[in-house]
């Protein structure tokens, strides 16, 4: 049965939000604060929160520094997943990715449809790896922020959480660089 190994250790996880829009500022981003909030009330350490316009070039400058920084073990962006044109998320993700957790979007769309019906297939969620550091687009809705983050991401990024999770991969992200 799938659940919390009380015998683990919690280990903090270094988190960025960000929040992909043309319209919002911090003061009106309530996904991203809702990110933020629930972060901090797992445990783990806010690393950065930035608010970036919805262009492909845009969204990587700011995700390639957080993928060389140190200071930054996973992104998870609100926004821009949608299907109009100027939601670009997905494709500004997937240019990075070195490897693609197509799993990701399949259970949060799955997730989803329970609360919200066939609306779901609206949604590109979309989650990868690059440069050692995880990678997940939410929608930009607070219930789809709240859906990902309590029905996914919360067990996923705590070390914790059996049979498998995330956090015990992170040494392992970067084998290949290893290879000759």
């Amino acid at each position: 049965m799938p659940g919390i190994d009380e015998s683990r250790p919690f280990v903090s996880v270094k988190i960025a939000v960000l929040t992909v829009s043309d319209t919002r500022g911090l003061a009106e981003d309530r996904s991203g604060q809702t990110l933020v909030d629930r972060i901090e009330t797992a445990g783990h350490t806010l690393a950065d929160r930035k608010i970036v316009k919805d262009e492909v070039a845009d969204v990587q400058v700011v995700l390639k520094e957080w993928i060389a920084s140190d200071r930054v073990d996973v992104i998870i962006s609100t926004g821009g997943t949608g299907v109009t044109g100027r939601d670009i998320t997905p494709e500004a993700f997937s240019g990075l990715y070195e490897k693609e957790i197509p799993g990701f979007g399949e259970l949060f769309r799955m997730l989803s449809y329970q609360k919200i019906g066939t609306s779901t297939i609206q949604s590109r969620a979309t989650a990868g790896v690059a440069g050692g550091t995880y990678l997940f687009a939410l929608p930009g809705s607070t219930g789809a922020v709240k859906d990902g983050w309590d029905d996914i991401l919360v067990h996923q990024l705590d070390y914790r959480f059996m049979p498998c999770n995330f956090v015990e991969l992170f040494d392992r992200l970067q084998e290949h660089q290893k290879r000759n």
